[in-house]
Parts: C-alpha cells; sequence; structure tokens
C-alpha cells in the first residue's frame, strides 16, 4: 500500500489524512477521469482548504461525507474546479496554427472546430485568430466551439478580458487588429475584439461523461494538454468517442507530451502532434456511427 504523509492538526488548519487523500483522489478520478498523484498532496490540501472555510466545515473527512451524500450539489462543481488545472497561453505550441490555416484554407462552406479544453479562453481566441487570418476577415464562415469542465474558467473565457501581459508576446499588430485596451479604471487590461467573440460558443462538457450533447461533422478537434491528466483507459476511452465526432478528413491536435499511437489504434500520425483518422476501416465505422446520430 501506498503511505502519504499525514498531517497533524498542530502543524495545518485542517486535518488530512492519508485516507481523506485517497479519496479525494478517488472523488476527482470518478468525477472527472483526474489521476492524482502522491506528489500532489499538498496542492489538494491547499486548494480545498478553501473549499472548508467557504462552507464552514473543520474536517476534510466530514467534507468528502458532504460530498459523497449529495451525487449532484453545487459544492461538486466547486470541488471539481478546485482540482482542475489551467496551464495555459495565447498561441501555445505555434507550429500548430500554420497546419491549422493550411488545412481550413482547403474546406467549401462552413468549418466547424471544437477546442474540447479551452480553460480561461487563450487557445480558442488563438484558434479564432489563426482563422482569421487564413480567410483574411474578421467574419469568416467558421464556428468554433469551446468546452471545459471547469466553470470558472469558461465564465473568464467568456468575458475576453486579460491583463495586458497575457499579449505581450503577440506582435503588435495582432494586439492591435484582434484587441482593444482598456482606459481609466481598465488600464492595464485587454479586451477580445467582439468579433472574435462572436465565433467562439463557451460550454461546460465533461470528457469523461458517457454522451457528450455536442453534435459531430467537425473539421478539427483540439485537445491539448488535458490527456496527460487521465490514465491509459481514459484517454482510450475519449480518443473512441472522438472518431463519430471528425469528418473523414478531420484533424486532430495534440498537447507536446501527448502521444495517442500507444493508446489508440483510431489515429495516424500526420505532422508534430498531430493525427487524422488512421485508415478506410475506420472511415466507414466513422460513417456508420454517424448515420446512428442523425437516426
Amino acid at each position: 500500500m501506498t503511505k502519504h504523509s499525514g498531517r497533524s492538526e498542530g502543524d495545518k488548519e485542517f486535518l488530512f489524512s492519508d485516507r481523506d487523500f485517497d479519496r479525494v483522489r478517488d472523488l476527482i478520478y470518478r468525477r472527472a477521469g483526474i489521476s492524482l498523484s502522491d506528489s500532489k498532496q499538498e496542492m489538494v490540501y491547499s486548494r480545498l482548504a478553501r473549499r472548508l472555510r467557504a462552507v464552514g466545515l473543520n474536517s476534510f473527512a466530514t467534507y468528502l461525507d458532504l460530498l459523497e451524500s449529495e451525487s449532484e450539489s453545487d459544492e461538486w462543481e466547486a470541488f471539481t474546479n478546485s482540482l482542475t488545472t489551467n496551464l495555459t497561453s495565447f498561441f501555445r505550441e505555434g507550429h500548430h496554427f500554420p497546419i491549422l490555416a493550411e488545412h481550413i484554407c482547403k474546406k467549401q462552406g462552413q468549418v466547424r472546430i471544437w477546442c474540447s479544453a479551452s480553460s480561461t479562453g487563450e487557445e480558442p481566441y488563438s484558434i479564432a485568430i489563426a482563422v482569421c487570418e487564413a480567410f483574411g476577415t474578421l467574419k469568416p464562415n467558421v464556428q468554433i466551439v469551446a468546452t471545459d469542465i471547469d466553470t470558472n474558467v469558461l465564465a473568464t473565457a467568456a468575458r475576453g478580458v486579460y491583463n495586458i501581459d497575457r499579449i505581450e508576446k503577440m506582435s503588435p499588430d495582432r494586439v492591435r487588429k484582434y484587441f482593444l485596451r482598456g482606459k481609466g479604471k481598465n488600464e492595464g487590461s485587454v479586451l477580445v475584439r467582439p468579433e472574435l467573440r462572436a465565433l467562439i460558443h463557451f460550454e461546460r462538457l465533461n470528457l469523461l461523461d458517457d454522451r457528450w450533447a455536442i453534435q459531430p461533422e467537425f473539421d478539427v478537434i483540439f485537445c491539448r494538454n488535458v490527456m496527460i491528466y487521465f490514465d491509459k483507459p481514459t484517454q482510450a476511452g475519449i480518443l473512441k468517442k472522438f472518431v463519430p465526432l471528425l469528418k473523414d478528413d478531420g484533424l486532430l491536435f495534440a498537447g507536446h507530451s501527448e502521444n495517442f499511437l500507444y493508446v489508440s489504434d483510431d489515429f495516424e500520425l500526420r505532422g508534430k502532434t498531430v493525427y487524422a483518422l488512421a485508415n478506410q476501416e475506420n472511415k466507414r465505422k466513422n460513417l456508420d456511427t454517424r448515420a446512428l446520430h442523425r437516426g
């Protein structure tokens, strides 16, 4: 059995035992598919201690009992939000965006893109900027669906307001075209232009749910730097559910430390962390599954 460093009431505000940590790991895995390593114990204590204070409880055991007694409650959402990591930036892993631009410029009609882990919005807005530059207009025929399990970061993303240091690595030309600088009490912040915000629909989605309330026929799916928090069986299940959502020639973009070739045979590598559906047999399965969706 793995042994964790237990805590005493003398050195921490709340008692946080080995059993408490194991219960947290089990709950967040079942709820969101996140696998927490032993090294995350300090992080878990720090983030959930805020929830204990917020709800007026004095022990982790009591707090976890509360969660388990109510399968659906606002506190479950707060618990999940607290343990979700949301590290992101504008144009992160920049080698993907020229590939995206080349791919969508070949398309006829509306282009549909799904950003499946949008966090605070930097990624979907980067996608929107790349799309506008590819088509040479602020109003391209493109729909971007941006989802995340964390409702707090989705609210931040939908507002589209960022500290100015978040865009400091962007070219001045891009900043002028796609952001409005705050004035007066808003000085030091920027607002994403309304034309960009209009391209994106933000909604909550848990990748671990059995069914996703999302329509198929995507030209592109971004699933970057989220699979690293899941174990291999969970990754395989999510990738399997991506297959019927992608068009036959669609692309799946992964994070720099993610390799799907050892997890799924549904996809093949088409570039640096860029994947496509693997073969004709998978494409036929894709079409059959889509027909079921429509039926």
